[in-house]
């Protein structure tokens, strides 16, 4: 894709990539973009580089506007490897720049690349760069979501660029908002949102709302966001800031997210009568079985509902190694206002069902239990239970979410 302008002055130099499917363990279906922005000035300015495999691509980007050497500037937001793999070309076509970067990100650049002989200036929040009719005002923003990253304002193009934060993984011809919604749907492009924020930001809630807060108590004008990731938000980027507050806040649907997976379709089985309780009881459900759902998604239908049923076999008195490794990845990303339960099946000894409730106590989080568990194949009174406590935990979600309401 070519070059765009987005403000007077300021352009896309990224690049598309269409065939990547996998984010560090992260399944993307939709590919994902790697933007950065050149700015044209009495002082040439380039915030960010992209991902080392399209280091050709976004240095024909920038030729196709200004001979790379005229950069007088190199402005790093993030030190992640899909932000600066190819800086290090952008440095030897432009020998001359001065680096920007928060002191952490300098510390962590010297372990990506020899620095020795860079001209590398730290800078930290209200630190300023003059380049000619625009400013350039710094503004860290640590663990959102490296300990490094910082955003860039310019408050004479009311244009925030937001590294990280405000992404989506979406491989897109389309390189505004309101021209993905044009060529495909709202609701997807805030899918996409829930996607991102779920499997990345989830763990950071607290300090986005405080960062968040921050750029509130700056008065910064902003009408365009650009993220290093995705569409840039130029039609409706207070939206994408609401909702950034309301998934850290812990806002959820009223539902109940059934992820599971089974060994001879015993626990498969055991959804079905909870399914119709929990409709029955008034509620939403969405079953994933984990071997044939990407780790994402089943993250992110987590996120998205207030209750989540986890089912899982006994396997060596353990837990089915699939429900293990989405337990993991759900540890790590810290949930909380969340209501959780287990349920499962076993042959000659149970044990996955209290693995279960053990990993929930370790994240922390609210359970109903006890879980439902069966010997062998559910029987028709076995039904009947799982009926009965899908359509019991349904009543305790509604009751959880009326709480989490009231505040």
């Amino acid at each position: 894709m070519k070059a765009t302008e987005i403000k007077p002055d300021i352009f896309w130099v990224g690049a598309v990539d269409w065939s990547i499917r996998d984010f560090h363990g992260y399944v993307i279906p939709h590919g994902s973009t790697y933007n950065n922005y050149l700015i044209i000035d009495e002082e040439i300015t380039l915030v960010d580089s992209v991902k080392s495999d399209f280091a050709e691509t976004g240095i024909r980007n920038i030729t196709n506007i200004i001979d790379p050497a005229r950069i007088d500037n190199i402005v790093i937001n993030h030190i992640e490897n899909d932000h600066v793999g190819a800086l290090d070309r952008m440095v030897d076509l432009a020998p001359d720049a001065t680096i920007y970067i928060t002191e952490r990100g300098k510390l962590g650049l010297g372990r990506f690349f020899n620095i020795s002989g860079w001209d590398i200036r730290t800078v930290k929040t209200g630190d300023e760069l003059h380049t000619g009719k625009y400013t350039l005002r710094f503004l860290e923003t640590p663990m959102l979501h490296w300990p490094d990253s910082m955003m860039t304002y310019i408050p004479q193009a009311r244009l925030l660029i937001s590294q990280d934060a405000f992404g989506q993984h979406l491989a897109t011809t389309a390189r505004f908002d309101d021209e993905f919604i044009e060529c495909a749907s709202h609701p997807e492009l805030e899918d996409a949102v829930v996607d991102y924020y779920a499997n990345i930001l989830m763990p950071f809630g607290k300090l986005i709302t405080n960062k968040i807060a921050d750029i509130q108590e700056l008065k910064l004008d902003i009408d365009m966001i650009a993220p290093d990731h995705g569409v840039i938000w130029r039609a409706n980027p207070d939206r994408v800031m609401e909702m950034y507050l309301e998934m850290a806040a812990g806002k959820a649907d009223l539902s109940v997210a059934i992820i599971y997976d089974t060994m001879w379709k015993s626990t498969e089985i055991m959804t079905q009568p909870m399914v119709q309780g929990i409709k029955d009881e008034g509620v939403e459900a969405k079953v994933i079985k984990l071997r044939a759902t990407p780790m994402s998604v089943a993250i992110k239908e987590f996120w998205k509902s207030r209750g989540c049923l986890v089912g899982s076999p006994t396997l060596n008195n353990e837990v089915f190694p699939s429900v293990a490794e989405f337990m993991t990845h759900l540890r790590g990303l810290r949930p909380k206002d969340r209501l959780a339960g287990a349920f499962g099946s076993y042959g000659w000894s149970g044990g996955a069902t209290k693995w279960l409730y053990g990993e929930f106590e370790r994240m922390k989080l609210d359970t109903a239990g006890p879980g439902i568990q069966v010997q062998y194949r559910p029987s028709p009174e076995d039904m009947d239970e799982c009926y009965q406590f899908g359509r019991k935990f349904a009543g305790e979600v509604k009751e959880y979410h009326q709480n989490y309401q009231k505040g």
